[in-house]
C-alpha cells in the first residue's frame, strides 16, 4: 500500500489508465472478432465492411499507447491478408 502522497496519486492514475487501456483493448479485440467471424462465415461483403471498421479502431488503440504501433500494423496486415485471400478464393 502506498505511504506517500505522490505514491497514492500514482496508484490512482495507474488504476484510471488501466481501465481506459482495458476498454480500448476490448474494443479492438471485439472488432477483430467481427472480422474473424465474417471470414469464417465466408461473407465477403461483411468481412470487407468489418475490416474497414476495425482498421481505425486498431490504429486508435495504438495511438493511445495501449498497444505498440508495430503490433497494430501487424494486426491490420494479417487481417487484410486473410480478407484478400478469402476474396481471391471465391
Amino acid at each position: 500500500m502506498a505511504n506517500h502522497k505522490s505514491a497514492e496519486k500514482r496508484n490512482r492514475q495507474s488504476q484510471v489508465r488501466r481501465t481506459i487501456n482495458r476498454a480500448n483493448r476490448t474494443r479492438m479485440r471485439n472488432a477483430v472478432k467481427v472480422v474473424d467471424s465474417a471470414i469464417e462465415a465466408g461473407a465477403q461483403e461483411d468481412a470487407n465492411t468489418a475490416l474497414q471498421i476495425a482498421i481505425p479502431i486498431i490504429a486508435k488503440t495504438a495511438s493511445k499507447g495501449t498497444i505498440h504501433k508495430k503490433n497494430a500494423s501487424r494486426k491490420v496486415s494479417r487481417l487484410t491478408k486473410r480478407v484478400n485471400k478469402m476474396q481471391a478464393a471465391a
